[in-house]
């Protein structure tokens, strides 16, 4: 494909993908924020949710779900996508949080803080007598949040700005899953993110777990031992 075809191509996606942005801003909507999480399924490291609000001229090319992207492009697009959001806002839950509630409950408060933390920044920025007007999520609902919402099933494909924020989420637990591995390097945290591979699996049985595993998803494991 040539590039001027595949920018072509990658400019009708930026339009489409922005479907549910246009109807909200056409309804009233001005400051829309998508949120998208990473790391409900691995063993180790925390979960972490990400919002953001796009500016309505919003013009990078590519972003979509992370799980599409290479490493490399989606650290491209984590950079041009802070430099250019209106504001965001990033949360996590940590392994013993994630065990203490169980995952959903987890990613709900991840989201939560994520969404809180980017309104926060919103009217450092605009003004303290804005907020978020709408909300955007990827196939979840948080039905204590005071803010007007919407949940899309592949969200992170449908949603300019859920797609935005699975990029940020899954850049920021990446990089922090990275770090970890520099503390705990028998697990391969740096290629697995903490997911359950074949090594990771054979890290625990000879060095078993590290203060980042989430006990509530090794329970057969920890019962044996």
């Amino acid at each position: 494909m040539k590039k001027e075809e595949r920018e072509r191509m990658l400019a009708e996606k930026l339009i489409t993908m922005q479907t549910f942005e246009r109807d909200l801003r056409q309804s009233g909507a001005k400051y829309i924020g998508g949120v998208d999480e990473v790391g409900r399924g691995p063993l180790a490291g925390p979960v972490v949710a990400a919002c953001v609000i796009l500016p309505e001229d919003f013009d990078v090319l590519g972003v979509d779900d992370s799980k599409k992207l290479s490493e490399k492009r989606r650290e491209a697009l984590f950079t041009q996508i802070l430099e250019k959001a209106v504001a965001y806002g990033i949360g996590q839950a940590d392994n013993e949080r994630i065990d203490e509630i169980n995952i959903l409950q987890a990613t709900k408060v991840a989201m939560r803080e994520a969404v809180m933390k980017a309104e926060a920044m919103l009217k450092e920025r605009q003004g303290r007598e804005v907020g978020i007007d709408h909300i955007l999520f990827d196939a979840m609902v948080i039905d204590d949040l005071d803010i007007p919402q919407t949940s899309i099933i592949k969200g992170d494909a449908k949603s300019l700005s859920i797609a935005a924020a699975s990029i940020v989420a899954k850049v920021t637990r990446d990089r922090q899953m990275a770090a970890y591995h520099e503390e705990y390097p028998n697990y391969g945290f740096d290629s697995n993110k903490g997911y359950g591979t074949k090594a990771h699996y054979e890290g625990i049985q000879r060095w078993g777990i590290t203060p980042i595993h989430r006990k509530s998803f090794l329970k057969n494991i920890l019962n044996k031992g």
